[in-house]
């Protein structure tokens, strides 16, 4: 399958100064490698990749939005969210690594996985009452070698994302994708640990 089968994007923020992110251009290499195709930035530029994904939505050129950020990147993942759903855009999935303010989640999305670390920086993710979709909320702070500067470049992680994008792109299932005893149902949220 090539990738103007597939009709997916993935766009990667990145956090601070684009220094401290480095470990999504791996993810991104990967995802090319399967023929994915992928926009690398910077979370500053969030609103306007919503612009464009949404107007690429619209043309028909994707047909599946999905998002991933880092630090500062996966705490703007919310607002980016909340924008594709009122620009028509919904998001299929996003993945936010480590989000280092409280947020708060509104607007529609297939599927929100917020993996952070309980006992660092990240926080959890919490819904409002606009909020459409399922939510998770998973602590991976007993993942050997993940850290707050870490997590995007941890190879167990990166794995983690990378089965999670495939399971919405390619329609696999997330190998060792470890969900909570109790899945959350659309528009709920559930918390979870992972142990590698």
């Amino acid at each position: 399958m090539c990738s103007s089968d597939l009709l997916a994007h993935v766009y990667l923020l990145r956090g601070v100064l684009n220094i401290f992110s480095l470990g999504l251009d791996d993810i991104a290499a990967q995802l090319r490698a399967q023929g994915i195709p992928v926009t690398v930035a910077n979370f500053a530029s969030w609103s306007s990749l919503a612009d464009e994904a949404a107007a690429a939505y619209k043309s028909g050129r994707i047909k599946t939005i999905v998002l991933v950020g880092h630090s500062s990147g996966a705490t703007a993942l919310p607002d980016m969210v909340a924008k594709l759903d009122q620009l028509g855009a919904p998001v299929k999935l996003a993945i936010g690594l480590d989000s280092v303010f409280r947020t708060k989640l509104s607007g529609r999305v297939g599927r929100y996985v917020n993996f952070y670390i309980a006992n660092g920086n990240g926080e959890p993710v919490a819904p409002t009452g606009r909020f459409q979709g399922k939510l998770e909320n998973i602590n991976v702070q007993n993942v050997p070698g993940v850290g707050h500067m870490s997590i995007e470049k941890n190879k167990i992680m990166q794995r983690k994302v990378i089965a999670e994008i495939d399971a919405v792109v390619f329609g696999r299932s997330a190998p060792g994708a470890q969900r909570p005893a109790s899945a959350a149902r659309p528009g709920t949220a559930s918390t979870a640990a992972v142990r590698e």
